[in-house]
């Protein structure tokens, strides 16, 4: 089966990403691509993509990870049914919210006696 993902590349503290085409069972960095589709910059937030070659992919099932979904649609690529969107609520669960700070019983000041 293959993949859609985003491959790094760019020197060191600056990445930029291709989208490459692989195998889905490799590793991004060590896999044997089969195509690449394009480029990401999230620096500038630029993004290329050749629409038809991209297209062809997901029509034969390739499967895009979420970040190539959202750079796809940008681009205009008209998304198989099966493709899940993006979530676009990233709201974290909090697994002990009880032990919060703002979540603890307010404690009183000690009142203090003036000394006459």
């Amino acid at each position: 089966m293959l993949a859609i993902r985003l491959q790094r590349v760019g020197r060191k503290g600056y990445p930029v990403y291709r989208l490459a085409v692989q195998e889905a069972q490799r590793h991004p960095s060590s896999g044997r691509v089969v195509a690449y589709v394009g480029s990401y910059n999230p620096h500038t937030k630029e993004s290329k993509v050749q629409v038809e070659e991209a297209q062809k992919y997901l029509n034969n099932g390739a499967q895009p990870s979420p970040r190539v979904v959202k750079l796809l649609k940008d681009a205009g690529v008209a998304l198989p049914k099966w493709v899940k969107d993006a979530s676009t609520d990233k709201q974290k669960a909090i697994r002990n919210a009880e032990k919060l700070r703002k979540n603890q019983p307010k404690e009183e000041a000690p009142a203090e006696e003036s000394a006459e």
